[in-house]
């Protein structure tokens, strides 16, 4: 069993590290606690015409790291390909490779531990990803309910990873960053859910509709350049919109 105060307090160990030796050490510990051995961070930043960036932050063992960064490997790999197209989590084991023919692929990375895990990726805006997986050598808990809550501990630390991830590695971005400006009532719906209310709960505490307080927070999303409302909630933190 994983501890919620212990999970909490790394979604915002992870948002504040300020380098990317801090980074892997939050990411390392956060899959530890959520009872994984081995995990990898990908950030992923499209440059257009100057190229593709790469950046890897793991915890693979040494004997494993040639084949696991191997981008020939990568292409074929099922659970890459679908992190590459699908921002849906995939829970992946053995039946996972063999029902697309690698079964080789299991057999060999088994042997180092990568024997079922979970993966997702966040596909942002400005050509930006960010991959995040957690593996051990042993089956996920059997209850359905137990998996749901690590694939949902795991989408909420990547929104957290990525925030710091980005600001660590996209060291270009010096020029001064353009805050746009946010009604009262979005940034009211936006420190709610930074407080974990859901759009229900906000529409109740501010006196409206569920459907007028989404409206908000998708206002706020537009407006912040954000896929979902926990980034636009880091977002607005960062650009202290919020406290």
């Amino acid at each position: 069993m994983t501890s919620a105060p212990m999970l909490q307090g790394g979604y915002l160990s992870v948002m504040e590290t300020r380098n990317a030796l801090d980074f892997r050490k939050e990411v390392i510990n956060f899959a530890r606690t959520l009872g994984f051995q081995t995990v990898s961070a990908m950030t992923v930043i499209d440059r257009g015409r100057s190229g593709t960036e790469f950046h890897v932050v793991d915890n693979t063992p040494q004997a494993f790291t040639q084949v696991y960064l191997d981008a020939d490997l990568g292409q074929v790999d099922p659970v890459m390909q679908h992190c590459k197209r699908a921002a849906v989590p995939i829970i992946w084991d053995q039946d996972t490779y063999v029902t697309r023919g690698r079964g080789d692929m299991w057999e060999h990375q088994a042997r180092f531990g990568y024997r079922t895990g979970v993966m997702l990726a966040l596909h942002l805006p400005n050509g930006r990803h960010f991959c995040l997986g957690v593996d051990r050598d042993r089956p996920l808990p059997k209850s359905a309910r137990s998996v749901t809550r690590i694939v949902a501990d795991l989408q909420l630390f990547a929104v957290h990873a990525q925030d710091a991830a980005f600001r660590i590695f996209a060291s270009e971005e010096t020029e001064p960053v353009d805050i746009p400006a946010l009604t009262p009532r979005e940034l009211e719906a936006l420190r709610w859910t930074a407080d974990g209310k859901t759009a229900w709960e906000v529409g109740t505490i501010m006196s409206i509709s569920e459907r007028t307080a989404v409206l908000h927070l998708q206002n706020a999303m537009r407006k912040l350049d954000c896929v979902n409302k926990h980034q636009a909630v880091l977002k607005a933190l960062r650009f202290r919109l919020i406290s």
